[in-house]
């Protein structure tokens, strides 16, 4: 109750506007802060960066998460398995701050791989990754590759622990009537492991989805001045003052994820968590 009269209250005042010159909230229905929302380029420009952002950061979980998933799940003892779960759950136990602070100071510029890649003679090579062109700017800042970093780091957890228990579920009768029948070990992960495994790489997507897309923290700390949707948020209650934009804000990753959490329920996902 406490929650869906939260938003609630949050989806009200998204109908509200703001009084330039009393800087007031003005009771008063109408669509101002989503037509402000919708038409000036630069809030077009968060959601974006948002959305690429958190698409991208799911992508490298899913790679990444996959293989370390399905070694401990088909291939790891009781002991593997065991040093496995503790592996990934350790960085849990940590301040998600001091693990954000720790990433500022390796992504700095005498940071850990700026040293490495001096020292290996590679700064050539980082430099030309930092040159790269991306969307909305003339070259792919540090920041952006080192929130992209940091995020995936964060949230890789949240995706390895839905793969692996979706993997781990997979009968292993399967496997065998798949190998009396002919098939290749390739055959067999493409056409009955993978279609499996599936709704767990989608139940692992929410979180890591839906976490960057309502994150501050991580681009306020590691991050530019370029905002994101959660830093647009804080900055529009807090320090504009603007609440009804703030929740028209809001309202963007909640209607973002009501449609993926619909598409992802039909996948099966909610089976895998």
């Amino acid at each position: 109750m406490v929650y869906l009269g939260s938003l609630i209250a949050l989806l009200a005042y998204s109908f509200f506007r703001l009084d330039e010159f009393s800087g007031q909230v003005v009771h008063e229905w109408g669509l101002t802060a989503y037509v402000e929302l919708l038409t000036q380029a630069a809030n077009l420009d968060i959601i974006l960066r948002t959305v690429l952002m958190a698409a991208a950061v799911t992508l490298a979980c899913a790679v990444i998460a996959f293989p370390v998933a399905y070694l401990a799940a088909r291939h790891a003892g009781p002991r593997v398995k065991a040093l496995f779960y503790l592996g990934v759950m350790l960085p849990l136990w940590s301040s998600y701050l001091v693990r954000v602070y720790a990433w500022k100071l390796i992504l700095a510029k005498e940071g850990v791989i700026s040293w490495l890649a001096q020292a290996t003679g590679l700064g050539w090579l980082l430099d030309a990754v930092l040159a790269l062109p991306v969307i909305g700017g003339p070259s792919l800042s540090v920041s952006y590759l080192g929130m992209f970093l940091v995020f995936t780091y964060i949230w890789l957890p949240f995706m390895i622990l839905p793969v692996q228990a979706a993997l781990e579920r997979v009968p292993g009768s399967l496997l065998e009537a798949a190998a009396d029948l002919g098939a290749r070990p390739r055959q067999t992960f493409r056409t009955v492991i993978l279609p499996l495994a599936f709704p767990g790489i989608v139940a692992g997507s929410i979180f890591t989805f839906s976490l960057t897309l309502g994150d501050y923290i991580i681009p306020y700390i590691v991050g530019s001045s370029s905002l994101f949707i959660g830093q647009a948020v804080y900055l529009q209650q807090g320090t504009a003052g603007n609440i009804p934009l703030a929740a028209a804000f809001s309202i963007v990753p909640i209607v973002i994820m009501a449609g993926y959490l619909t598409v992802a329920k039909r996948l099966g996902a909610f089976d895998a968590l």
